[in-house]
């Protein structure tokens, strides 16, 4: 397997307590430190923990939902307002359909 599938591949397996500083969740997510700050504002990401020397701590769950917004408000060009409704809505339909499937 090349070297670049292999870190695609590690990128996609993060455990949901793994903690992410601000600048470590930018660098694995793709998105500024501006973007995220938004999403943070509009309730798209919710820090984990917040350390008062450390700023913010994030996890495993914020990391794909940062992914998820960077797509939606790089390729769909959508405001973080409109990231977080995406994101929610998104959310909704993945519980309904897994609510779907228990039945």
């Amino acid at each position: 397997m090349n070297e670049s599938r292999t870190t695609w591949l590690e990128c996609l397996i993060v455990d949901e307590q793994v903690q992410f500083t601000l600048i470590e969740l930018c660098r694995v997510s793709g998105a500024s430190e501006n973007q995220i700050s938004e999403w943070i504002e509009q309730g798209a990401i919710e820090p984990k923990r917040v350390g008062e020397v450390d700023g913010p701590f994030f996890d495993g769950t914020s990391l794909r939902r940062a992914r998820k917004a960077r797509h939606l408000a790089q390729d769909l060009e959508i405001n973080a307002a409109g990231v977080a409704l995406a994101l929610d809505l998104l959310d909704e339909i993945e519980a309904l359909r897994a609510e779907c499937l228990r039945r």
